[in-house]
């Protein structure tokens, strides 16, 4: 078991509020390309209780033994089972297909292609929204009609101010903290962003970060291709969702304007060990910080990059098929056991006289 390091020293337990047994709550899941919807599913978790401990499944995350049981029969009947609200529009079927398929319709609200909407469905089109799979044990489950599957599947993001509201810390920088201002993409949240960020956190005693996104056709320019691959409303929650940063500047400019550094009295900016990619004039996106000496680069000590998770994708396109068609498959038959399940005390209570 691998602890977060976030407790007091030595990894004691604290006791729950008023000295109470701490409740402890266990999730688990594939969290394959972990992405806001898994961060929203275990925040959702860990307001349960005090404590969250996270299951990591070697492969298929559908919750059944090999007998076709369900995985989570005893803590149910226990009647300590919850379930987690579903983060709507966000599947890393989805992700993938972005990747795959290289269009930017995920860029705006614009319709799915055709070529988009038939992969869609060969992985089990979201038909309506539904509760999450992954699971006091807690997790989610639903049918979907049409014979569908409503966990591996697409699905349209929306964004509302709620959901910002519900990852967003609403602390305002405090006398005495030091503000941190980092810019990017962030496409695809993942692991080297998250220690770039630590990094970035670990520079000051009471430290408060911003993070500014750059607007998806900015990303483009610089990026190419169909990135980014995650839009701006969704980059924002991924990033929010990380514990390391207080604020996101949703849109900031490309280069650090000295406005930019005055509106938020920004002590230090950060960049990575990227390329630095020249604003359309050939300008530096830095020279104002740099010019000020509030400018340093922060080595994060991993070289995960977006680009190398695409390349991933890429590259097992076939062995990723082959694994979702088979998980579907496996789902499906779960949803049709579930339907009986539920459907044989009515049969009983009909036949009772």
């Amino acid at each position: 078991m691998i602890r977060n390091g976030h407790g007091e020293a030595g990894g004691a337990e604290r006791p729950g509020p008023g000295g109470r047994r701490a409740v402890r709550v266990w999730c688990d899941g594939c969290y394959d390309m972990v992405h806001y919807g898994h961060s929203n599913q275990l925040r959702q978790a860990r307001a349960m209780g005090d404590h969250l401990i996270v299951g990591v499944h070697t492969d298929d995350d559908i919750t059944l033994t090999v007998d076709g049981r369900d995985t989570y029969e005893e803590v149910k009947q226990a009647g300590r089972y919850r379930e987690c609200k579903r983060t709507q529009g966000v599947s890393t079927t989805d992700l993938v297909g972005r990747m795959l398929l290289v269009t930017k319709a995920h860029h705006s609200s614009q319709e799915m292609s055709s070529e988009y909407r038939e992969y869609a469905d060969s992985f089990g089109k979201l038909s309506h929204p539904t509760p999450s799979r992954e699971t006091l044990s807690s997790g989610g489950s639903s049918q979907c009609p049409g014979g569908r599957n409503p966990w591996t599947g697409v699905s349209q993001f929306l964004q509302t101010s709620q959901k910002i509201i519900q990852f967003a810390s609403g602390k305002e920088p405090q006398p005495g903290e030091t503000v941190i201002y980092v810019a990017g993409a962030f496409d695809l949240f993942h692991i080297g962003h998250v220690d770039f960020l630590e990094k970035v956190h670990g520079l000051a005693e009471r430290p408060y970060v911003i993070a500014g996104l750059h607007f998806d056709q900015e990303v483009n320019h610089y990026k190419g291709k169909n990135y980014p691959i995650m839009n701006l409303h969704e980059r924002t929650l991924s990033v929010l969702a990380c514990r390391y940063v207080s604020e996101v500047v949703i849109g900031a400019p490309y280069s650090v304007t000295a406005e930019l550094l005055d509106h938020f009295k920004v002590d230090l900016v950060c960049h990575g060990k990227t390329e630095i990619v020249p604003d359309k004039d050939g300008s530096d996106p830095y020279e104002e910080p740099k010019r000020r000496s509030i400018f340093c680069q922060i080595d994060s000590g991993n070289d995960l990059t977006t680009d190398l998770i695409v390349q991933r994708i890429i590259k097992n396109r076939l062995e990723y098929e082959a694994r979702n068609q088979k998980k579907e498959a496996k789902e499906l038959a779960f949803l049709e056991a579930m339907k009986q399940q539920e459907a044989r005390p009515e049969r009983e209570s009909d036949c009772d006289f």
